[in-house]
C-alpha cells in the first residue's frame, strides 16, 4: 500500500461531502482522509498502486484544487 499527501482547498464538512463520491469511485484508492485543521488542508490517500494522478483527476472533477506534496 502506498500513501500520498496532497495540498487541497477542501476546507469543511460540506467540501468533504462533495468530494466523497469522486474519491470513492477511484478504483485504486483504499482509504482517504482530509485534515481540515491543517493550514494546507492535507488530503492523505492510501493507494494499492502508484498512480496518484487518478486522485488528482477525481478531486479536480469535484471542483477542488489539489497539489501533490
Amino acid at each position: 500500500m502506498n500513501t500520498y499527501k496532497f495540498k487541497t482547498n477542501i476546507n469543511c464538512g460540506s467540501c468533504i461531502k462533495s468530494v466523497t463520491p469522486f474519491l470513492n469511485d477511484v478504483d485504486n484508492v483504499d482509504a482517504w482522509k482530509v485534515d481540515t485543521d491543517h493550514p494546507e488542508k492535507t488530503l492523505e490517500v492510501q493507494l494499492d498502486d502508484t498512480d496518484y494522478q487518478t486522485v488528482i483527476s477525481a478531486v479536480t472533477k469535484a471542483g477542488f484544487k489539489i497539489t501533490a506534496l
